[in-house]
């Protein structure tokens, strides 16, 4: 495993020095962080269309990272991959993601971000990256908990829709040899495992489509996030490391009453104020020979985010484990040998 990382989209800013590439980069160097997760929909920060089409661009980006002590974990298209494939309902929340002359042209809209994920193949290939941070999109989410039960087909119809969507970029990571690692988020149709086996089924099982592991999402779903590992190692790629609690109350549950996120029982919080146990994580990531990044990505309704980035650096390298190369025991094994076998086993020789 490698890290520390950091997701810098929260820590965007309009001022020096969070509103640059190079000075989030001296800033994250100087906490400690050995790599960085870069966001593509500010041009100003990542210019995603010239990284495409520049390989010098992309070998300044890396230089200039390089010389701070950092390199780039990911590049992220959770936004643009949001509206690859979006329901009607939330269409005037989402005129903003996108160029403003897209605002009131939805399908534009989607066409320009699959597009963007066209591009963002050729980045990563362009930086030598092998796996990319993304959303799915949400044509489903509006009927994830409906009353009355959707009609017949209408999942099925969902999944194939977003695997149609899906496959092209897919297929286009796959030359580029990255992996597309989407985030099981709630707000997203790809919110647990079993969507996520939905979508991968309807892709045939396509290689480039893979995991990207966020636990607090799944304690605030009341999913087994440790287990989760045992069961989905293969396709876990990449991995936020973000903590939340869930604090039972007698108002409101896992949904959270239409309230903001302080007066949810539910809360994303700094590495360490939460409820999650990264211990049992770290352990079963290293088990099954997880190797990609561990990237903070930091979201809490309370703590001043410059504290949370600055914590979670001795956090996350705390939790890090160097797996053994013997066996405790190993001293104790004699080499192997059939007939002492047969003959601890009360059995003839052969």
């Amino acid at each position: 495993m490698q890290g520390p990382g950091i997701f810098l989209i929260q820590f965007l800013g309009p001022e020096a020095p969070f509103n640059t590439l190079e000075g989030l980069a001296g800033w994250c160097a100087d906490l400690g962080f050995k790599g960085v997760q870069v966001p593509t929909f500010r041009k100003d920060i990542f210019d995603l269309a010239l990284a495409a089409h520049s390989k010098s661009y992309c070998d300044d980006i890396k230089g200039m990272l390089a010389d701070k002590g950092l390199q780039i974990t990911e590049l992220s298209t959770h936004r643009q991959g949001h509206i690859c494939a979006f329901n009607p309902a939330f269409d005037h929340m989402l005129r903003n993601f996108g160029p403003p002359e897209l605002a009131d042209k939805p399908q534009e809209r989607k066409l320009w971000a699959r597009e963007q994920l066209m591009l963002a193949a050729r980045a990563a290939g362009n930086l030598g990256l092998k796996t990319h941070a993304s959303f799915c999109g949400n044509l489903l989410w509006p009927y994830f908990y409906p009353y009355p039960p959707p009609p017949p087909g209408l999942i099925d119809a969902g999944f194939t829709e977003l695997a149609r969507v899906w496959r092209p970029i897919l297929d286009a990571f796959d030359e580029q040899g990255v992996d597309v690692c989407f985030e099981i988020h709630p707000g997203e149709d790809v919110h647990d495992g079993v969507t996520f086996e939905m979508f991968l089924d309807k892709l045939g099982g396509h290689p480039r489509c893979n995991i990207l592991y966020d636990p607090s999402h799944m304690l605030l779903q009341h999913i087994d996030y440790a287990g989760f590992i045992d069961v989905y190692h293969e396709r876990i790629k990449a991995f936020h490391v973000k903590d939340a609690e869930f604090i039972p109350s007698a108002r409101c549950g896992v949904y959270g009453g239409f309230q903001r996120w302080g007066n949810r029982p539910g809360r994303f919080r700094s590495l360490g104020d939460g409820q999650i146990d990264f211990g049992a994580i770290f352990s079963r990531l290293a088990y099954h020979g997880y190797a990609g990044w561990a990237v903070l990505e930091w979201e809490c309704y309370l703590k001043r985010s410059e504290d949370g980035a600055r914590e979670a650096v001795p956090f996350i390298n705390d939790h890090m484990i160097a797996v053994t190369r013997t066996a405790f025991d190993a001293f104790m094994t004699d080499a192997a040998d059939d007939a002492t076998n047969r003959k601890l086993l009360g059995l003839t020789p052969t």
